[in-house]
C-alpha cells in the first residue's frame, strides 16, 4: 500500500514445503535443497540482493532534477554509445535526442550515463537513500537485506581505492556495486507513487487485537514538478507504444499501471563474444541477466506498488513486467473504491445504450 506501507503479497519462488522440517528432514532432501542452484531456502523477496538495473534510473533522474544537473527541457543525444576517456559504454540502440521523460520511457543508457556524470555519485546516493534504497527497511522480519548504494567514501573505506568516473556511469544504470532487494524496489516505487512520502513496509497490523497505527509518513522533500516528470516517464513506459513495457499495459479503466523495466547484467558479453554470435539466450542459465520491473497503480490515484525480480529472466519487459501487472491488477480489482468506480461506469454505459435504443 503506497500510503501506509502494508504488505499484501510477499513471495519467493521456488520455495519448499515447511512441513518436511516438522518431523526431521531426511538428509538427502536437505542436501537437495542446499545444492539447488535456484536457492529455495532463501526468502529472496526480502533477503535477496540484486543489481537494480534500469529501475535505478528513477533515483538518478530525481537526483539530477533536484540538484539542477538537468531540467525538464534538457535533451541529450544518444548515438548508441558514450565515450569516457578511452572507454566506450554502449546503449541498446540509437535513441536520438531525448528529454528525461523520454529517457525513462525508452530506458536510454546514454542519457543516464551523461546525467549521472553531471550529477555525481554522492548526490545520486543521497537520493537513493531517500527513496529507501541502500538501507535496511524497518520490517518485522529477520535477515532483511540492506542493499548497497555506493559512494566515494564507501569505496575508499571498503577497498582503499579512489572512486573512478567510469564507475559513476555504471552505477547510473543500476550496475556495478549497486544492490537492492525486491522489497526495497517496491518501497522506491511506493515513495514515487505517493507524492514523495517516506512510507515504510510493514507486515504487522495488530498486536494482541490492538490495531497498530503507524505515524503518517514524513515527506522526503521532493519537488512536485520533478516528481511529476518521473511519474510521467513511468506512465509512458507502459502507456506509450515506444515504452519498454507497453505490452503489459492495462487497458481496462479505471485500472492502469506505471512502471520501470530493468535488466541486471550477471555476466558481461564482450565485443568478441558478440562477433561470434553469442547472445544472452545462449548463455548457461546462471549467467543470464536478471529481469526486473517496478510499478504502481492506478496511475491517476496510486494505491498499490509492486516489484518483481526474475533471476536470469533476461528481459524485464517480457518476464518481470507481466508479473507486476498481474499483481497490481489483482489488487486493484479487489479494491472497493475502484469496484464502485467500475460499477458506476458500467451503469452509465448501460444507461447510454438504453437511451440509444429508445428504452
Amino acid at each position: 500500500d503506497v500510503h501506509n506501507g502494508e504488505i499484501y503479497a510477499l513471495a519467493s519462488h521456488p520455495s519448499f514445503d515447511p512441513n518436511v522440517f516438522s518431523g526431521g528432514i531426511p538428509a538427502d532432501l536437505w542436501e537437495e535443497l542446499l545444492s539447488d542452484p535456484a536457492d529455495p531456502l532463501t526468502d529472496k523477496a526480502v533477503t535477496g540482493q540484486y543489481p537494480p538495473g534500469s529501475t535505478f534510473k528513477i533515483a538518478v533522474a530525481l537526483a539530477a532534477l533536484e540538484s539542477g544537473a538537468i531540467n525538464a527541457n534538457t535533451r541529450i543525444f544518444c548515438p548508441g554509445f558514450y565515450k569516457l576517456g578511452n572507454h566506450t559504454f554502449y546503449c541498446d540502440t540509437h535513441h536520438g535526442s531525448l528529454d528525461v521523460v523520454g529517457a525513462i520511457r525508452e530506458s536510454c543508457d546514454v542519457f543516464f550515463y551523461e546525467t549521472g556524470q553531471r550529477t555525481g555519485i554522492d548526490v545520486i546516493a543521497k537520493m537513493a537513500h531517500r527513496l529507501g534504497l541502500g538501507q535496511k527497511p524497518g520490517l518485522d522480519l529477520p535477515d532483511v537485506a540492506s542493499g548497497l548504494v555506493p559512494t566515494r567514501a564507501w569505496k575508499t573505506q571498503r577497498y582503499r581505492e579512489r572512486w573512478q568516473e567510469g564507475e559513476t556511469l555504471i552505477a547510473s544504470i543500476g550496475q556495478g556495486y549497486d544492490l537492492a532487494s525486491p522489497l526495497q524496489l517496491a518501497t522506491m516505487a511506493a515513495r514515487v507513487a505517493n507524492g514523495g512520502f517516506a512510507v515504510t513496509p510493514t507486515l504487522l497490523r495488530a498486536i494482541d487485537d490492538a490495531e497498530k497505527t503507524p505515524p503518517p509518513p514524513a515527506p522526503i522533500g521532493l519537488s512536485p514538478a520533478h516528481l511529476a516528470l518521473v511519474q510521467k516517464g513511468m506512465e509512458e513506459v507502459v502507456s506509450d507504444p515506444r515504452g519498454t513495457a507497453h505490452s503489459s499495459q492495462i487497458t481496462t479503466p479505471p485500472y492502469s499501471m506505471a512502471g520501470k523495466t530493468g535488466t541486471a547484467q550477471v555476466r558481461r558479453i564482450t565485443a568478441e563474444m558478440r562477433r561470434e554470435g553469442l547472445s544472452r539466450l545462449k548463455l548457461p542459465w546462471k549467467f543470464r541477466d536478471h529481469a526486473l520491473f517496478v510499478g504502481y497503480g492506478p496511475v491517476n490515484k496510486p494505491a498499490y506498488a509492486a516489484a518483481a525480480i526474475v533471476e536470469h529472466g533476461i528481459w524485464g519487459a517480457l518476464t518481470a513486467a507481466p508479473l507486476v501487472r498481474g499483481v497490481l491488477l489483482a489488487a486493484m480489482q479487489r479494491d472497493p473504491r475502484l469496484i464502485r468506480t467500475v460499477d458506476a461506469a458500467e451503469r452509465e454505459h448501460a444507461k447510454k445504450k438504453a437511451e440509444e435504443n429508445g428504452l
